[in-house]
């Protein structure tokens, strides 16, 4: 099955090296039945203290990565680019997207289909948490530009629609932070040059169609479909969310159909009770998770 595969190409575990301890750490006890890890003792070793150290510097084979498609980034067995149009979308407006390090390694990300679909010059992809002017000329250059500005929700924003009525220059650019929503919040927060742009977020009551991928409510959107809705109002031109998401509903389809389960946001398991973890002990925890079931903005 694809989607089993691809877990295991990039789940991959590094070996203990030898002489390290023989207890497992929690991750390791977490270790699927088909990891490297769990490789079975042989008759006769339970007697032999240094029998389950040794077994920690036997030579792993490393699964090769699957070849990637060059467009759609994507496993070329499961190659989204049918889904993509045939040529990048012609829009005037430029996409900056800083990306969280973390994300770049996930295998159901949205950000390479986004890109495989706008001209090269028209998106531009920066991977980091910390920015500063000094270093990254380029981007201060960006924030401080009166035609950028940033999409991030919160009581200080504008809605875009409402933004681009009354605004005298009209948004050449606009940035969005790709990550968890807790990635999201760190870096917003934790870099001052994120607050030099005009800060605006989108006014929709729709369903977020990333459901292969938890949220903490049905409305929190995926980078792709925030970037759909945004471009499509400041271009003016609904047939480019509609062009942007295709490539995301194949992805969550086939991912269904191969084993993949939807994933029920936070706020719904919480509200029914189905919540699987335990309730966090830190009481900043217990009063966000209190205010998510109450449909509040946090």
């Amino acid at each position: 099955m694809e989607l089993l595969e691809e877990a295991r190409t990039l789940g991959e575990s590094v070996p203990r090296p030898p002489g390290a301890s023989g207890s497992p750490s929690p991750d390791e006890q977490e270790q699927p039945e088909d990891s490297a890890l769990m490789v079975a003792a042989p008759a006769g070793a339970e007697g032999d203290s240094t029998g389950a150290d040794g077994l920690w510097g036997l030579p792993v084979e490393h699964a090769e990565r699957r070849p990637e498609c060059s467009r759609c980034s994507r496993p070329q067995k499961v190659c989204l680019c049918p889904y993509l149009p045939v040529h990048p979308l012609q829009i005037s407006t430029h996409l900056y997207i800083i990306q969280h390090p973390a994300e770049e390694s996930k295998v159901l990300r949205t950000v390479p289909l986004l890109a495989a679909c706008l001209p090269p010059e028209k998106c531009t992809v920066k991977i980091g948490r910390r920015f500063s002017e000094e270093r990254d000329i380029e981007l201060s250059t960006v924030c401080r530009d009166s035609g950028t500005l940033i999409l991030y929700p919160g009581a200080e924003a504008t809605n875009l629609e409402e933004f681009i009525l009354d605004s005298p220059v009209y948004p050449s650019t606009i940035i969005l932070i790709d990550g968890t929503w807790s990635q999201a919040k760190d870096i917003f927060y934790k870099n001052s040059l994120f607050r030099l742009p005009k800060q605006v977020q989108l006014k929709t009551s729709i369903c977020s169609q990333y459901v292969i991928r938890m949220q903490p409510n049905s409305r929190c959107l995926s980078t792709l479909e925030c970037a759909a809705a945004a471009l499509s109002i400041l271009e003016k031109n609904n047939y480019i969310q509609e062009t942007l998401l295709r490539p995301l509903q194949a992805l969550c389809s086939f991912q269904l159909q191969h084993g993949a389960q939807i994933r029920l946001s936070k706020e719904y398991l919480l509200k029914n009770g189905l919540y699987p973890k335990p309730m966090p002990k830190s009481r900043r925890k217990l009063r966000k998770m209190e205010l998510l079931v109450n449909s509040v903005k946090i």
